[in-house]
């Protein structure tokens, strides 16, 4: 695949890849942007309401 090469290990085994950000560049973005987020689905959440008084508390917004 063009823009993709694999470095192997001394048995020829695929051990990672290097992605040309100028040919797959959204395509990375995407990825990254999914494995962020499995990464933190079992961190603590905050609600709304809670996170708009913590922002109003600071003074970063109105209302």
């Amino acid at each position: 695949m063009k823009g993709i090469e694999y470095v192997v290990d001394a048995r020829g085994k695929r051990k990672a890849v290097v992605v040309d950000l100028k040919v797959h560049g959204d395509a990375w973005e995407d990825f990254y942007d999914s494995l962020s987020a499995k990464m933190r689905v079992n961190e603590p959440r905050e609600s709304y309401s809670l996170v708009k008084m913590k922002l109003k508390t600071k003074g970063k917004i109105r209302g």
